[in-house]
């Protein structure tokens, strides 16, 4: 079942001048993988330059390397490098995105 993304709470509210960690394991983000990519986008899009953040991923759309990195690449190119940290006890995902440039 998708979700109207409109419907759904902004993953932040601010730019972010530290490294944090943006939460996309909620319940909306299992029924739409589509929703996690642009989740992270704002997330990614939030974070300040020479910063990271903390993807965390709902375990129902897999290992993030299937579906999320080469859509980061695609958007960002050059300007993040992502980097598997763990599957959590929960069966999420965390992925640590840096920040090189300005996205």
């Amino acid at each position: 079942m998708a979700t109207a993304h409109d419907d759904v709470e902004p993953v932040t509210d601010r730019v972010h001048e530290t490294s944090w960690s943006a939460n996309l394991e909620k319940p909306v983000y299992a029924d739409d993988g589509g929703l996690v990519v642009e989740g992270a986008i704002e997330a990614i899009q939030h974070t300040a330059a020479g910063n990271h953040v903390n993807l965390v991923t709902h375990s129902e759309h897999g290992h993030p390397s299937a579906y999320l990195y080469a859509a980061l690449d695609d958007r960002f190119g050059s300007a993040v490098t992502c980097e598997y940290v763990r599957q959590c006890g929960c069966g999420g995902h965390v992925t640590k995105v840096h920040v090189e440039n300005e996205p």
